[in-house]
């Protein structure tokens, strides 16, 4: 598995989100895209992720952003989610795991003092041309815009 930097072109992507569209990177040609990958749905901290991304999203979309999910979870547990929470964004459904292994984000955690497998939280910013800007490894549930807009000086 190879190691996304920063200045790397994002590897394309293709999946079905919340609602049964297919969502796709070269959709977003000329966007800058938050790609971001959480574990589960109506969790804590992904609960807490999604919605500081929603209550976000108008000055996301101003300065040019699209927002995009993506975890293991299924299509239905995601619907299911983005309704109960009113997210406006796609949430895709990676049950194959194919996107989190392509952006290296699937693999070893250790919670408890058990190790499993799981996905790693991270941030991918990819600019309209499809190159990695930004990753965010560090990330901060409750203010992750803050972290982004703090990136962009925005």
């Amino acid at each position: 598995m190879i190691q996304l930097k920063e200045g790397m072109k994002a590897p394309v992507f293709e999946g079905i989100d919340q609602n049964g569209n297919t969502v796709k990177l070269s959709d977003y040609t000329g966007k800058k895209v938050v790609l971001y990958f959480y574990p589960k749905d109506n969790t804590t901290g992904c609960t807490a992720e999604a919605c500081n991304l929603r209550d976000n999203l108008d000055t996301f979309l101003k300065k040019g952003f699209a927002v995009i999910g993506v975890s293991p979870d299924t299509e239905k547990s995601h619907k299911g989610f983005a309704d109960k929470y009113a997210l406006p964004f796609p949430l895709i459904s990676d049950t194959s795991k194919k996107i989190l292994n392509d952006y290296g984000v699937w693999g070893e955690k250790k919670m408890y003092g058990r190790n499993f497998l799981g996905v790693i939280r991270t941030t991918f910013i990819i600019d309209g041309k499809g190159i990695i800007e930004n990753i965010i490894t560090k990330v901060d549930t409750g203010g992750h815009a803050k972290q982004i807009f703090d990136i962009y000086n925005q």
